[in-house]
């Protein structure tokens, strides 16, 4: 089962897509070309056969000096049968498209980032037919960013960073400086970025910690939900903020919201549901997923 942090690691690059190739120039100082257009592709690598092959995030990315398809895998934990995969899904796509793939593997643990980097050899020990180097980007090399300045130079980043970080006790130090710094976004971003990094946190403290700094500045921080806290009362407005949250999820991830679902959140007055459903809407393949089984 996919957890929800799985869903988050990858799908920020989904949002900002070009997020991903500064970490690989700022982070992992890759002097990958400056893009001219980057596409999100299918993930999905299914043959004919009966055998399900998918990716996580699948970018395109047009550069001056070639094209290149960015392979980002989210790891949770160590899985050898993983290292195959990642061979066939190179080969895959490298016979598929024609151009240059890059695995890029996303974790929240450092032991894990420590194996999914060895170099996966295919062939004799004197001779490998086929190399597999995968680039990594975990808690030992992604920055904890905690200046407010600088989260606010990169909000994604930011958020990538506590995202990465979220399984240990130093994610609460990027937190309030993060807070701040998606202000400075338009509220529907703000909105996705929250939740995602709401995602990945594990520590209960730093979790409590980003749930007080979302209550106090909101969601939606210039929407006209803002407008009706002040107005109606904090609790209310919280019920509405979240409700909007949750069906601008589902509408930038590209799922169809049918007016039953719509009304449904829109009309649901419990906050605990209302988050429970916000969590959900995260990686729903289908709006109906948000109810859970009746």
């Amino acid at each position: 089962m996919v957890s929800s942090s799985h869903e988050a690691l990858h799908r920020i690059f989904q949002k900002d897509p070009a997020l991903l190739t500064r970490a690989l120039q700022r982070v992992l100082r890759i002097p990958f070309p400056e893009p001219t257009d980057i596409a999100i592709l299918n993930a999905d690598l299914t043959e004919i056969e009966p055998i399900e092959r998918r990716v996580d995030t699948l970018l395109r990315v047009e550069t001056d000096v070639g094209t290149f398809l960015l392979v980002v895998e989210a790891q949770g934990k160590k899985d050898e049968a993983k290292r195959g995969s990642w061979a066939y899904y190179l080969s895959y796509l490298y016979a598929k498209y024609g151009c240059e793939p890059i695995l890029i593997v996303l974790t929240q643990s450092s032991s894990t980032a420590r194996w999914a980097a060895q170099p996966i050899r295919m062939g004799l020990p004197v001779w490998n037919s086929l190399t597999v180097r995968p680039l990594v980007l975990g808690p030992e090399n992604v920055p904890l960013i905690t200046d407010e300045h600088e989260a606010a130079r990169d909000v994604p980043l930011a958020a990538f960073s506590a995202m990465t970080h979220g399984r240990g006790s130093q994610a609460a130090a990027i937190l309030e400086p993060l807070a701040t710094a998606l202000q400075t976004l338009d509220p529907d971003t703000a909105a996705v970025l929250a939740q995602f990094t709401e995602s990945c946190l594990v520590d209960s403290q730093a979790k409590q910690i980003w749930r007080d700094l979302m209550t106090a500045i909101n969601y939606f921080f210039r929407h006209e939900v803002a407008e009706k806290v002040r107005e109606e009362g904090r609790e209310e407005g919280r019920i509405e903020d979240r409700a909007e949250m949750t069906l601008n999820i589902l509408q930038w991830r590209g799922i169809e919201i049918p007016d039953s679902v719509r009304e449904r959140v829109r009309g649901c007055t419990d906050l605990d549901e209302l988050e429970l459903w916000a969590q959900r809407a995260v990686h729903a393949t289908d709006a109906a997923q948000l109810f859970g089984e009746e």
